[in-house]
């Protein structure tokens, strides 16, 4: 209870408030409850949700974006009463990887610029969570926020496939196949995006390097393919693949899940090129997690 005490000097009334400290008895709930509770903020963070309305605004909308083209060729295949559906699974993403680089540009200095530009982190790190609580909280709701965004158009492919009468096991198994792609698509992207946001607090530079590396390098490597395409070095097309991170990802899936390349000339790497193109990309998932958690500990200091 508060005690309060009534001075009356030089005929002022003063009156100081003692109202102490309470100390919390309730449950600890530690770190594994921390960590959770920063994943689930960061995933509904990435999607706007929890917060204002004009952050709302931009992912929900690149979501629409991503959906609306697979609900077009559903509706064509259910009326033309196609015996396949317009793209693969494994393709939809690469067509689409300009809204995914947006997606990630936009939601990756989202995610952890903020807390750079107002220096909240040594606040997470003071207790109960740890530098690798934040990273791994951090990573996995951009990958999980990745995966539903890229997922998802997949899901409405393979419904209306199935309600197209299209053979199921081999919509189920381009569906699997698709889904791991995506996946491992997420995982790469995520990286490579929380890295490139958290070298600096200010989001606009941020977000204008992660089109670079995302979205700028796509183009610039087809770019360079094409042309040694039609110099009739198609030797070096499925090498060059390995400078972009789509290309990387077209990569393995075309060498072990079967799927169609969208290199020139419709040719990619070959089993042992792909096996170079899988150790690439999870070399680069796991290099993007070291590179973050190096970078924490430091700001976390």
């Amino acid at each position: 209870m508060a005690v309060e005490q009534s001075l009356t000097p030089r005929g002022e009334q003063t009156r100081i408030h003692d109202i102490g400290y309470r100390h919390y008895d309730g449950p600890r709930l530690g770190r594994a409850y921390a960590r959770r509770s920063l994943y689930s903020q960061s995933l509904r963070g990435s999607y706007g949700l929890g917060r204002s309305v004009k952050s709302k605004v931009l992912p929900m909308l690149l979501f629409v974006v991503m959906c609306v083209p697979a609900l077009i060729m559903v509706a064509v295949a259910v009326a033309t009463k196609a015996k396949a559906l317009p793209v693969d699974y494994t393709r939809y993403a690469v067509i689409m990887q300009a809204v995914i680089g947006l997606y990630v540009a936009s939601q990756g200095p989202q995610s952890v610029s903020r807390d750079l530009r107002f220096k909240t982190v040594p606040l997470y790190f003071s207790r109960p969570i740890e530098t690798v609580d934040y990273v791994r909280a951090k990573y996995a709701a951009l990958a999980s926020a990745l995966f539903v965004l890229t997922a998802a158009p997949l899901i409405v492919l393979y419904v209306g496939a199935l309600l197209a009468k299209l053979d199921f096991a081999d919509q189920t198994k381009g569906f699997g196949q698709g889904l791991v792609s995506v996946a491992l698509l997420s995982l790469l992207f995520a990286g490579i995006g929380l890295v490139i946001s958290s070298v600096t607090p200010r989001r606009g530079f941020g977000i204008a390097a992660v089109i670079a590396a995302l979205t700028i390098s796509y183009g610039a490597v087809s770019t360079v393919q094409a042309i040694a395409f039609e110099q009739s070095s198609t030797s070096a097309v499925p090498w060059l693949g390995l400078f972009s991170p789509i290309t990387l990802i077209d990569g393995v899936q075309t060498a072990f899940l079967g799927a169609t390349s969208a290199f020139p000339g419709g040719e990619g790497p070959s089993s042992g090129q792909g096996v170079v193109y899988l150790v690439v990309v999870l070399g680069l998932i796991a290099g993007s997690y070291g590179l973050l958690m190096r970078r924490y500990r430091k700001v976390g200091l």
